[in-house]
């Protein structure tokens, strides 16, 4: 279990990821493999991206590390705090006063205010329970989309050979999606550092047709958390108290009192 970095602003809403389960160990990483997910655009993606896909994944640590690592927490550029259990899809997030306390795979879940849980109606709390699977879609992808290059919804092309705007060559992904997420007309081009394999910059568009990104910025400072890679540097922003565990108690999904994962914490 190890801490590192930070980033954020709930800027728009990304594309939705399918919760992962925990899956079946196997002798070795490459009968493992990586298969995409249900509903990937196989198709309609080319077979250079996804080699390029696979190769990130390995770079980050594999498909079945990823698969198997089960809690991650990280605070999203000091304006929230996230707690993310990948197997049940239970999701805490921590947000000035409020705290929510939802699962994202069935849509369900409590709200706080104050350490109180709101009284409304059940119409109202889904509404909040909503707005709490946004913020973890906008946060999470901020922080593991190069896991995501071959997840539901995705069609992946290969565009080009192109350097980032530090200098180092790359290879550039195009990320299209479909029927997924809040917002599935945005569009993102990512660089592929051709030495290290990993994801080094991204670019967003609001939609396909949209000329311009609304922004670009480099993916910096990777650190392995237990099994996996990850990077908390997005430039002048960071995600910061980034940690990985295997287990942790019910509690932290089930109650308002926040818990301190840091202390938890006896690695770095």
């Amino acid at each position: 279990m190890k801490i590192k970095h930070l980033f954020i602003l709930l800027a728009l809403a990304t594309v939705s990821f399918i919760g992962c389960n925990s899956v079946t160990d196997t002798s070795s990483e490459a009968v493992y493999g990586n298969p995409p997910s249900e509903g990937f655009n196989l198709e309609g993606s080319d077979a250079k991206a996804m080699a390029i896909a696979n190769e990130v994944m390995e770079a980050m640590g594999g498909r079945q590390a990823w698969d198997n690592t089960r809690n991650i927490c990280w605070n999203f550029f000091g304006n929230r705090e996230l707690i993310w259990d990948k197997w049940t899809g239970d999701v805490r997030i921590d947000a000035g006063e409020s705290t929510y306390l939802i699962n994202i795979n069935n849509d369900t879940g409590k709200v706080f205010r104050g350490g109180t849980e709101l009284d409304i109606s059940a119409d109202s709390m889904q509404v909040l329970v909503n707005r709490g699977k946004s913020i973890w879609i906008n946060d999470s992808y901020w922080l593991v989309m190069p896991y995501k290059l071959k997840d539901s919804g995705v069609t992946l092309k290969y565009v080009s050979e192109e350097a980032t705007e530090d200098g180092r060559a790359a290879d550039k992904l195009n990320l299209t999606f479909e029927g997924v997420g809040r917002t599935p007309q945005n569009m993102y081009y990512v660089w592929v550092d051709k030495e290290t394999k990993l994801v080094s910059q991204w670019a967003y568009y609001p939609n396909t047709s949209t000329e311009k990104p609304q922004f670009i910025n480099p993916w910096a400072e990777y650190g392995k958390y237990e099994n996996i890679m990850l990077s908390g540097s997005r430039g002048q922003r960071g995600m910061e108290d980034i940690m990985v565990f295997d287990e942790l108690p019910e509690s932290v999904f089930r109650s308002a009192e926040k818990p301190n994962l840091k202390s938890a914490n006896t690695s770095e």
